[in-house]
């Protein structure tokens, strides 16, 4: 039989998820360069992988903390809907910035067009549509457009 995790155990993926990000985030600042690279594609697609995921945890947790605490539940929807906003808003910056490189048809023998999938490109586009399909079950385009209401509360510790 196993004990149970420590509090300070009990998310290790989530914790290594976040000092991921935080790991990237200062790396990005201390490059060296005057500027920061701007962003890839490549890059923007981890980026809506993960806020992807964030949103999908965000959404069993608001659905699984309404019933017993519904003022909750609500915050963790509004935060999965602002996660979803930002997702949108990565996933269209994604076809804005242009490609580095599109090899011309004759330069590689790989034909990605010819994947089952579809081009690597269109990954971003099946997560976001599936992810999208969720979010048309779950909330209407009201709450989506709707501003954030600021509400704070007092931290209790």
């Amino acid at each position: 039989m196993t004990t149970p995790s420590p509090v300070a155990d009990a998310h290790p993926y989530l914790r290594a998820a976040s000092a991921g990000v935080r790991h990237h985030t200062r790396a990005l600042a201390h490059r060296g360069q005057t500027a920061p690279a701007p962003a890839d594609r490549a890059h923007l697609d981890v980026l809506h992988s993960h806020l992807i995921a964030l949103h999908q945890l965000l959404d069993q947790l608001a659905t699984s903390t309404r019933a017993p605490h519904p003022a909750a539940g609500r915050h963790l929807a509004t935060a999965g809907n602002r996660l979803w906003q930002a997702s949108a808003a990565v996933h269209d910056a994604f076809h804005l910035v242009p490609p580095v490189h599109e090899p011309a048809p004759d330069d590689a023998e790989c034909h990605p067009e010819r994947l089952p999938e579809g081009p690597p490109v269109l990954t971003i586009c099946q997560r976001h549509l599936a992810a999208g399909h969720l979010v048309r079950r779950t909330t209407t385009p009201s709450d989506l457009g709707r501003p954030s209401r600021g509400h704070t509360t007092a931290c209790v510790q």
